[in-house]
């Protein structure tokens, strides 16, 4: 019996393997699986290149161009989904890449453009059945009962379910990887600089088969079974009589949220929700935000046809797929500040009032995870850059002059709010201005405040990160901060005779690195026995400038804000701290943006757009996490990278811009005017033509060397910027930090050079004036005359014995 026993066990174990080999599974790589496609930087690097050599070249307004790569992902567009509707992938991918090819950001700090352009590459593209069953089998799950809500057009009181996006958005990693070949543990830090795309799902769930009461359909038998046309009945009942909304981590209701890893997502199926400001129409979010399927599935009376109803969806949809990279993908950058230091300094200095609790003190509800926040702010800078965070707590009446500036920056404005009873009350709210409580900390004598915010501007670092001494002795380029020999490392070399002969023999200084350190202080002011309604502008616990960070924290209850969810206020608890602090390092150091502010040229102001508010951020009333997501950690890295960029592009620009104002100060005709020249030669030609070629012993304007190694470096500087806008597009974020380091570096050298060189040469200038005369006559113009005699000659024979008369 033991013999025959054996096998049979070994036949029931090999059933069961097979039985779950031949289970269906979603995510799996078959042939013919959707692919992504990485190389668009080919097809646009001729462009970039000229644009490139444009700018450098004629000071053109022309702005960097970086590729940006978006993909658009359809789940439920393929006959499959909510009212078995189907999305021309090709069709959106062309609305797309022609309505919105490129993307300028701004600075919202100052409201200019940046010198970057984004050249938007858009890939959409659907996914299978078995994706899209595993998705919604997850959704299902995650369903919980919150009441009832009213549909927006019928105005019906049906069931309301609300999904914890966190729950669920393991799975849409689990989509991300299968389409982007990722794996889900992630890459080390080494691994990084690999491409690393962004995504946007476009969800259409069918809410019949994922209605969490509907417990009798197997939604695992669907996954690769074809799923059956809807009957006309059948497509009135899509709608399911029910609404589900997302939460992320318990913030406000929406049907799109941002992800922790690189993606956002779009449910279609999901609300309609409502939410904004109250009694502010700018940026609030209404039913008719969102395109809805069930709007062009059935049209109202008088409505266009239905091609020009699935236009119109298309074209909504483009929009919000739009505004998507306008707020999350490539936002707004909030402060452009050139970091070249090699620590970041944070020190939490927790100013309180009181003695009852210490935010810093571990275990509480209101305590502080400096630890946490630490975690945050390394991923937001580039390695090499070391991250050091302290805090500590002192006593506000031991600094009586802060003391005075708290009590300074009280200030209160009238409110008029609508009641229940639907009249206007006015009342008077109490806040805590921020630009005034660090204008008057910085005046204070008090070392905690206004020595910390001294040594935290940032114009420090090219003040005294760098250094460079034109005339100091000095023996070798060990520590120079560029590995390779700068280009006017010679200059000079043209008088290098007569330096010989000079008695004191002077030799080009050297640039060295000298490691700084950033200080951004973040000042928590813990108060007690204040209004419990206290609050900073805006209905705001943080104020950032771009080298500071104060947070305002009390324990008092949930304070009322002035902004709506659904049929909810939203409220901010002023005793947690730990998410303020977070958006406000993240605003400073990362220079992000709250993914609902955009700077408008238009309005010539800030706008909002609330679409966007919720999911993995620490920004706005809606948020609800003290993380950060990926997609905006790689926002944050890429903003040090223009920072630098730009302000190189600007440095260069101010560079040639004096050159030639130096040449039209010293290079007129005689009548005053500019030298003019053939159009397709530069200026640079021009001056090196007009009077460089000629053989003269005057004091020339400037030098050979200076014309010809501007040339040089704006050639070299073109390649390195080609490069760089290749690395952006790659995901070499490394690679790009590196190069503009020297982009940046190399530029403040160029423009030290060129002032050195023209105050040099304009110093030599004051010892001459300019003489005009004719030009002396040469035995060639006489040659060049006798000719032209003699032509004018044998014309002239010619007409008079051709004449009829002779």
């Amino acid at each position: 019996m033991k013999r025959i026993k054996i096998p049979y066990c070994l036949l029931g174990i090999l059933l069961s393997l097979i039985c779950v080999e031949s289970a269906p599974q979603a995510y799996r790589r078959d042939p013919g699986h959707p692919t992504w496609h990485h190389g668009a930087f080919h097809d646009v690097k001729d462009s970039v290149r000229s644009d490139l050599r444009q700018m450098l070249h004629s000071r053109a307004e022309v702005p960097f161009q970086v590729p940006l790569e978006v993909n658009v992902v359809l789940i439920g567009f393929n006959g499959d989904g909510g009212y078995r509707y189907s999305v021309d992938s090709q069709k959106l991918d062309e609305f797309l890449r022609v309505g919105f090819p490129t993307h300028r950001p701004s600075c919202l700090e100052t409201g200019q453009h940046l010198d970057i352009e984004h050249h938007v590459v858009f890939n959409a593209f659907p996914i299978g059945q078995a994706e899209l069953i595993a998705l919604e089998k997850a959704v299902k799950a995650a369903m919980a009962p919150a009441g009832s809500a009213r549909e927006a057009d019928f105005g019906r009181e049906v069931p309301l379910f609300e999904v914890e996006a966190t729950a669920v958005e393991s799975e849409f990693e689990k989509l991300y990887s299968y389409l982007f070949d990722v794996e889900n543990a992630g890459f080390p830090a080494e691994e990084m600089d690999r491409p690393r795309p962004t995504a946007i799902f476009v969800v259409n769930f069918d809410k019949t088969r994922i209605d969490p009461r509907n417990k009798e359909l197997d939604l695992d038998s669907l996954m690769y079974e074809k799923i059956p046309p809807l009957s006309e009945e059948d497509m009135k009942k899509q709608e399911g009589d029910y609404i589900y909304r997302y939460r992320y981590n318990g913030g406000g209701a929406s049907q799109i949220w941002l992800g922790s890893g690189r993606f956002v997502v779009l449910d279609l199926s999901a609300g309609p929700c409502t939410y904004g400001k109250i009694e502010t129409e700018e940026g609030s979010v209404n039913p008719k935000t969102l395109p809805r399927l069930q709007n062009v599935v059935f049209p109202r009376p008088g409505e266009s046809n239905e091609q020009s109803t699935r236009d119109t969806f298309v074209g909504k949809l483009a929009a919000v797929v739009a505004t998507t990279v306008e707020h999350v993908i490539a936002p707004d950058v909030r402060y452009e500040t050139v970091d070249m230091t090699t620590r970041l300094l944070v020190p939490i200095i927790v100013l309180q009032n009181h003695n009852r609790y210490n935010i810093m003190d571990k275990g509480h509800n209101y305590s502080i995870d400096v630890e946490a926040i630490e975690a945050e702010v390394k991923k937001m800078v580039h390695q090499g850059q070391e991250v050091v965070i302290v805090g500590g707590s002192h006593a506000l009446h031991r600094h009586e002059k802060l003391s005075i500036a708290v009590s300074k920056a009280m200030r209160s404005h009238s409110l008029q709010e609508t009641k229940k009873d639907g009249r206007f009350h006015v009342h008077t709210k109490t806040y805590l201005d921020g630009a005034i409580l660090k204008e008057e900390m910085e005046r204070s004598a008090d070392v905690l405040a206004a020595g910390l915010l001294e040594v935290s501007d940032p114009d420090l670092s090219s003040k005294f990160f760098l250094r460079q001494d034109w005339m100091e002795d000095s023996d070798g380029t060990d520590e120079s901060i560029l590995k390779h020999k700068p280009l006017w490392a010679s200059y000079g070399s043209r008088n290098q005779k007569d330096r010989k002969k000079s008695s004191e023999k002077k030799k080009q200084g050297n640039v060295y690195r000298t490691y700084g350190t950033r200080v951004v202080p973040v000042f928590v002011l813990s108060l007690a026995d204040v209004d419990q309604h206290l609050m900073m502008e805006d209905d705001s616990l943080v104020w950032t400038s771009n080298d500071v960070v104060i947070v305002l924290q009390h324990k008092s209850e949930k304070i009322p804000l002035s902004y709506v969810s659904e049929l909810e206020r939203r409220h901010a608890v002023p005793s947690q701290a730990q998410r303020h602090i977070l958006a406000g390092l993240a605003s400073v150091v990362g220079g992000l943006s709250a993914p609902y502010e955009k700077a408008s040229h238009v309005h010539e102001r800030h706008v909002v757009n609330w679409l966007l508010a919720a999911g993995c951020h620490p920004f706005g009333p809606f948020s609800n996490t003290s993380q950060i997501s990926q997609l905006l950690r790689d926002v944050a890295l890429r903003n040090i990278v223009y920072a630098r960029v730009h302000s190189a592009l600007h440095r260069i620009r101010l560079t040639s811009e004096a050159v030639q104002a130096f040449a039209a100060e010293h290079l007129k005709t005689p009548l005053g005017e500019p030298v003019k020249g053939k159009k397709n030669k530069s200026s640079t030609e021009l001056w090196v033509e007009k009077f460089y070629k000629k053989k003269t012993n005057l004091p020339e304007p400037f030098p050979h060397e200076l014309v010809e190694r501007l040339e040089k470096y704006l050639d070299s500087l073109e390649e390195q910027l080609v490069d760089l806008s290749s690395m952006l597009y790659d995901h070499r974020l490394q690679d790009a930090h590196l190069n503009s380091s020297e982009i940046f570096q190399s530029s403040i050298f160029t423009q030290q050079y060129v002032q050195h060189v023209l105050t040099s040469e304009r110093e030599k200038m004051k010892c001459c004036s300019i003489q005009y005369k004719f030009p002396t006559h040469s035995s060639q113009n006489y040659i060049y005359a006798g000719i032209l005699l003699a032509g004018f000659f044998v014309y002239f024979a010619v007409i008079f014995f051709a004449s009829p008369a002779r």
